[in-house]
C-alpha cells in the first residue's frame, strides 16, 4: 500500500494528548465521511479500530503507529483490517466479532480474550491469559488466535471454541510453550502448538491425533500468517509435522468416564460454591442467595412468569413534557413510514409544534431521556417539532353547542382555545393587542424564532379559530358580560405588569417587556453600554437583542446565582455578556447602576428583569386570589366553576407550561360540558430506565440529520418495537407474535413452554418484558 493512500489521524492536537472517546469519535466520524484506509498516530489510547459498523460490509483497514493502548481492535467488525507496527498492549481484539489485527512484535496479556470471531496475527510472545473465555457460533468461522512465539500463563481458560496456534519460535520458556496451567476449564476449541504444553488441565484437555485434514489446514493457514506478519522465511522452519502437535477440550462423556459422580449436595458444596459462591471466581458478584430447585420447571411450578407490559408505562420524554406529547409514539409511526400521522399526532397536543417544541421549549424531553444515563447523545425531538410547521389540522369533534370564551391570544390561550375547537366548542379568543401570539409575537427576539414558522402556525390556528376579537379592553364589566354570555371562560391574560425596585432612580430605567417589545418594532436604542438586572432567561433575551442594537458592553447582574440556561444563556454569552452576582442595587442615576458597595457600573441603558406579575383587576369577587395570582386546582379550574385560570396567570413559567395547562384546561371543561368529573391525562407511571438495552443503539452518534435516523435510535421505552428478540433468544421458543382483534399484536410466552429464565427481560430493547413472581407458586 502506498503511503499516500492513508488518511492520516494524529492522537494529539496541538500537542495535547486526545482521549480515547475523542480519538475514537474521530475515527468514527471519517469512516462515516467515506475514509477507509486509515493511519492513526497513538498515544496510549484505547480502543482504537473497534466498532467501525458504519462502513457496512466495506472493508475498513486501520494501520497503527505509536503507542497502542488496551483493547485494539476490541468489538472489531469482519470489515476490519488492523496492522499495529509494533508491540501491543492488554486485551489485543477483547471481544473481537470478526475483525482481523496484525501485531508486529509482542502482545501483553489478554490476547483476544472472549472473542467470538476474527483474527489475531502476533508477530512475538503473547503475556498471560490469552485466548480465555473464547466462544464460537456455529453459524460463523471460529475465531483464530495465531502466537510466532510462546503464551504465557492461563493460557485457554474458559475456552469454549475457536482455534489457537502457537508456533513456539524462540519462545520465552523452553520448559513449556504455553505457561503455568493452561487451558483450565475448556470447554470447547482446539490448539497447535510446537514444543511442549506441560501442565495443561488434563480434566478439561486431551491431547489428540493431527489427522490429515488438521495438518493441511494448518500447513495452508501457516503461510497467511507469516505473510501477515511479514515473515516469509520462516515457513520451512514451521512447516516439520513432526514437530506439531494438537490440544482439544474434552467432551462432557470423557469428562464424566474419569471422574467420580457426585451427588447434587456435594456438587453444590464441593465445585459449585467453591468456585462460583463466595470467596469464589465471581463471588463478589453475586447479589442474591440462590436457591435450589429440582428440576428446570415450567407451567405452575416456575420461579417467575415474563409479562408482556406493552405501554403499561409512560417513556421518560413523554412524563418531563409538560404537554404530555407521546414523543415515542410518535417515533413509532416515523419507523413505520407514518410521517403525516405523526405530525398530526402532535397538533393533537399542540398548536405550536414548531414554535415551542422545535425552537422555543427548553426540551425537558430530552433532558430525560434514558440515552443521557449512558452518556449518549438524546433523540433530537426539536427535529420533529420542526417538521410539524405546514401539518394539516387533524379533524374536529362535531359541534357541542357550547360556548368558550378565551382571554389572553398568548401561547397559553391559544393552546385552550385550539383543544375547546378540536372538541367540538364554540371558541372565541379575546386579546387587548393587535395580533395573537402574546409574548412570542410580540417579545421574543427573531434570532430564537424565525417569523416564517411563527406565522404559518398561528396562520393554522386562525383557520381552525375564525373568531378573535382583538384590541379588547378586559374591564370588570366586560369580564362579567363575557361571563354571563358563555358557557365558561378561561383567563389567559398572562403576567405583563413588570416588577420593579424600590430603589432611587427606578424611572431612569426601562422594563425589559417594554425594551423587548420596542426592539421588536425597530424602535429602541440603547447605546453601547447596557446593565441588565436580573439575570434571567428573559434577560439573556435583553442582552442578544442589545447587541443586535449595537451595544458592546453588556453586562448581567443579580442577588443570587443567574437562574438562566438552555439556548438563551448560549445566545447572550455568544454575544459577550457578563454575569455577576450577587449583586445588590442601591441606586440608579443617569451614569448607571450604583452597587450597595458604592461601585458603578457604567450604563446608557439600565433593563430591568425580576419577572412580571398579572393584571388580575378585572376579576369577579367569585373568583379567587393569593399574592397577586389567580389560585386554581389541579385542572386549572378556579373558585368559580366556570371560570379557569392557566399561564403566567396562575404562576411564572416556561412558555410549554402554559401550552400544557392550556390543554389540561380545556380537557377539564370539555370534561364539565359532558356532566363528567374532570381525569388526568395519562396517569401511567415512568418506565424504570433500567429496564431499557441501550446496548442496540449507536453511542458514537453526536448529532441527528433526519427524522428517520432519529426514529430508528429511538429506544422506545415503554413501547413494543415489535423487533422479534425475544422470540429469538428465548431457548425454549416459549415466546411467539399474535395478532389481536383491534389491528395492533401482543407477544405471550407459552406456559407449557416457559421456564422463566428472563433471557426475553434482558434481551428486551424496550423494557417491554417484565419477570414478575409465580403467583400460583
Amino acid at each position: 500500500m502506498k503511503e499516500t493512500e492513508y488518511y492520516r489521524i494524529s492522537g494529539k492536537k496541538e500537542e495535547l494528548r486526545l482521549s480515547s472517546r475523542i480519538l475514537e469519535e474521530i475515527i468514527q466520524r471519517e469512516v462515516a465521511h467515506g475514509h477507509r484506509i486509515l493511519e492513526v498516530e497513538a498515544f496510549g489510547q484505547h480502543g482504537i479500530g473497534g466498532r467501525l459498523f458504519k462502513a457496512d460490509s466495506e472493508e475498513v483497514r486501520i494501520r497503527i503507529t505509536g503507542h497502542s493502548g488496551q483493547r485494539t481492535g476490541s468489538l472489531g467488525c469482519p470489515n476490519t483490517q488492523i496492522e499495529i507496527m509494533g508491540p501491543a498492549s492488554d486485551d489485543i481484539g477483547w471481544l473481537n466479532a470478526g475483525a482481523e489485527i496484525t501485531v508486529h512484535g509482542n502482545a501483553s496479556n489478554g490476547a483476544m480474550n472472549g472473542a467470538a470471531q476474527g483474527k489475531v496475527f502476533i508477530g512475538g510472545n503473547i503475556g498471560a491469559r490469552g485466548m480465555t473465555m473464547t466462544k464460537q457460533n456455529p453459524r460463523f468461522a471460529p475465531p483464530e488466535l495465531w502466537v510466532l512465539g510462546s503464551a504465557g500463563d492461563y493460557f485457554g481458560e474458559f475456552m469454549a471454541g475457536g482455534i489457537a496456534v502457537i508456533c513456539g519460535h524462540e519462545p520465552q520458556n523452553s520448559a513449556s510453550v504455553l505457561g503455568y496451567r493452561p487451558f483450565v476449564g475448556m470447554v470447547g476449541g482446539k490448539a497447535f502448538f510446537r514444543g511442549q504444553a506441560n501442565g495443561y488441565s488434563q480434566a478439561d484437555a486431551v491431547m489428540a491425533p493431527l489427522e490429515n485434514t488438521d495438518w493441511d489446514w494448518l500447513v495452508s493457514n501457516i503461510v497467511t500468517f507469516l505473510d501477515r506478519i511479514g515473515r516469509p522465511e520462516l515457513f520451512d522452519t514451521l512447516s516439520k509435522r513432526c514437530e506439531w502437535q494438537m490440544l482439544r477440550a474434552k467432551t462432557p462423556r470423557e469428562k464424566m468416564s474419569k471422574s467420580k459422580q457426585l451427588s447434587m449436595a456435594a456438587f453444590r458444596q464441593d465445585v459449585w460454591d467453591r468456585e462460583l459462591g463466595k470467596g469464589g471466581l465471581i463471588g463478589d458478584l453475586q447479589e442474591v442467595e440462590p436457591g435450589s430447585i429440582p428440576l428446570v420447571t415450567k407451567g405452575e411450578l416456575r420461579r417467575y412468569v415474563p409479562v408482556w407490559e406493552h405501554e403499561k408505562y409512560k417513556a421518560p420524554c413523554q412524563t418531563a413534557c409538560p404537554t404530555g406529547i407521546p414523543v415515542q409514539e410518535r417515533w413509532h409511526l416515523i419507523r413505520n413510514g407514518l410521517v403525516e400521522e405523526a405530525l398530526e399526532l402532535g397538533l393533537k397536543y399542540t398548536p405550536f409544534p414548531a414554535t415551542v417544541c422545535g425552537n422555543l421549549c427548553p426540551s425537558p424531553c430530552m433532558a430525560s431521556c434514558t440515552k443521557n444515563d449512558q452518556y449518549m447523545t438524546p433523540v433530537n425531538v426539536r427535529l420533529l417539532g420542526r417538521a410539524g410547521q405546514d401539518a394539516v389540522i387533524p379533524e374536529p369533534a362535531p359541534a357541542s353547542g357550547k360556548t368558550v370564551a378565551v382571554l389572553g391570544a398568548g401561547p397559553g390561550g391559544i393552546s385552550a382555545a385550539w383543544h375547546l375547537a378540536l372538541k367540538g366548542h364554540g371558541v372565541v379568543l379575546i386579546d387587548g393587542s393587535d395580533k395573537i401570539g402574546g409574548k412570542i409575537a410580540s417579545l421574543i427576539p427573531e434570532s430564537r424564532i424565525a417569523q416564517e414558522t411563527l406565522h404559518a402556525e398561528l396562520d393554522r390556528v386562525q383557520e381552525l379559530i375564525p373568531d378573535i376579537r382583538l384590541n379588547q379592553d378586559i374591564t370588570a364589566k366586560e369580564f362579567k358580560r363575557l361571563k354571563n354570555e358563555f358557557d365558561y371562560l378561561v383567563v389567559a391574560t398572562g403576567a405583563s405588569k413588570p416588577r420593579l425596585l424600590p430603589v432611587p432612580g427606578i424611572e431612569k430605567a426601562v422594563s425589559a417587556n417594554a425594551f423587548l417589545e420596542a426592539a421588536k418594532s425597530e424602535d429602541a436604542t440603547c447605546g453601547k453600554r447596557v446593565v441588565i438586572i436580573g439575570a434571567g432567561n428573559v434577560g439573556c433575551d435583553v442582552a442578544t437583542e442589545a447587541s443586535r442594537l449595537g451595544a458592546e458592553n453588556i453586562s448581567m447582574i443579580d442577588v443570587q446565582k443567574p437562574a438562566a440556561f438552555g439556548k438563551e444563556r448560549e445566545d447572550a454569552e455568544a454575544v459577550g455578556a457578563t454575569f455577576a452576582w450577587p449583586c445588590f442595587t442601591r441606586e440608579i442615576t443617569e451614569d448607571g447602576v450604583v452597587l450597595q458597595d458604592e461601585d458603578l457600573m457604567a450604563a446608557d441603558t439600565v433593563v430591568v428583569s425580576i419577572g412580571d406579575l398579572p393584571d388580575v383587576d378585572f376579576l369577579s369577587d367569585t373568583v379567587d386570589t393569593r399574592n397577586g395570582f389567580i389560585v386554581v386546582d389541579g385542572f386549572n379550574r378556579t373558585s368559580d366553576n366556570c371560570v379557569y385560570a392557566i399561564g403566567d396567570s396562575v404562576a411564572p413559567g416556561l412558555i410549554t407550561d402554559a401550552v400544557g395547562a392550556g390543554k389540561r384546561a380545556a380537557q377539564a371543561i370539555d370534561s364539565a360540558i359532558e356532566g363528567k368529573a374532570p381525569e388526568m391525562d395519562d396517569l401511567r407511571p415512568q418506565i424504570d430506565k433500567a429496564r431499557v438495552s441501550l446496548e442496540y443503539f449507536d453511542p458514537t452518534i453526536k448529532s441527528y440529520d433526519t427524522l428517520d435516523q432519529c426514529s430508528g435510535e429511538c429506544a422506545s421505552c415503554g413501547r413494543c418495537r415489535d423487533c422479534h428478540i425475544c422470540v429469538t433468544v428465548c431457548p425454549e421458543a416459549a415466546i411467539q407474535r399474535f395478532e389481536t382483534s383491534n389491528g395492533g399484536y401482543e407477544y405471550r410466552a407459552d406456559p407449557a413452554l416457559c421456564i422463566g429464565c428472563g433471557f426475553c427481560a434482558g434481551a428486551c430493547p424496550c423494557g417491554i418484558w417484565a419477570l414478575v413472581p409465580n403467583t400460583p407458586l
